[in-house]
């Protein structure tokens, strides 16, 4: 999935960019909106807000012809992450502090990389803004991989799909200085081409159908996952052991590099090795 955010000023044509990406983008799209205030949706959502105030996380109102949800304890990453499997583009309009690749209208401050510039909406080439999103990486997670696991032309061979999941650790004994956060950086077409490498030679064993490995690139905060290998086998016994082998293989094969930030310094991992 795709995910760009659209930032600026309440006059420069957010949600009218929104709406025109949303009718030219050429797959399924998601939007989420920032709110500086509580959703008002409450002559229906009275007693929806009694049920959170109870102690519910999510809830959600139905009627013959619509619905509504109501929360108050997601971020925007677990959104993004929750539309993935089921979405090619997820257009956010706002959160300018949270470091999505934007366009950003009216000169507002972005902590994120910038897909273009414009003093309002109108001076968007939407051709070219849609080229650029299309050229992302785009945003993967495990169940994101599992589920195209699933569909596999192959899947109907396969009694086992078995993951790895990397994740920043905080700490790695009571002592230590807590880790923020870890930040990735590699040479992208080196590392795609070797772990296809590394995919197509796993698949070549006897048992295995597929392998998928993702590894995330850039800042990455405490308790987020970082790698994925994912393997779609005919039995639990292979499948286990080709994904222990991919992510061993993909830690000492594929050319990336780590910074760790923790609350007093910051150093690349390769210079204490």
């Amino acid at each position: 999935m795709k995910a760009i955010a659209v930032v600026g000023p309440s006059d420069t044509g957010k949600t009218t960019l929104i709406e025109r990406l949303a009718d030219r983008l050429d797959g399924s799209v998601a939007t989420i909106k920032h709110l500086d205030h509580a959703p008002t949706i409450d002559t229906e959502g009275k007693d929806t807000a009694r049920h959170r105030a109870a102690g519910a996380r999510v809830t959600y109102g139905l009627s013959d012809d619509s619905w509504f949800a109501t929360g108050e304890e997601r971020s925007l990453s677990d959104l993004l992450d929750d539309l993935v499997p089921d979405h090619d583009y997820a257009l956010v309009e706002g959160f300018s502090s949270h470091g999505l690749p934007a366009v950003v209208l009216g000169e507002r401050e972005h902590a994120g990389p910038e897909f273009v510039t414009a003093t309002d909406a109108d001076e968007i080439d939407l051709d070219a803004l849609c080229t650029a999103i299309d050229d992302r990486e785009p945003r993967v997670t495990l169940e994101s991989l599992v589920q195209e696991l699933k569909e596999s032309p192959q899947a109907d061979r396969a009694g086992a799909i078995a993951t790895f999941t990397g994740r920043v650790r905080v700490k790695n004994a009571p002592d230590d200085d807590p880790t923020e956060a870890l930040e990735f950086e590699t040479y992208r077409e080196v590392a795609d081409e070797r772990l296809h490498a590394i995919e197509t030679e796993l698949e070549a064993r006897d048992g295995v159908h597929e392998v998928l490995t993702h590894h995330r690139v850039g800042r990455i905060e405490a308790g987020e996952d970082i790698v994925f290998v994912v393997v779609l086998a005919g039995h639990r016994r292979e499948a286990f052991a080709t994904v222990e082998d991919g992510i061993d293989r993909l830690k000492d094969e594929v050319p990336i590099f780590k910074k760790e930030r923790t609350s007093d310094e910051q150093f690349w991992v390769h210079d204490r090795a």
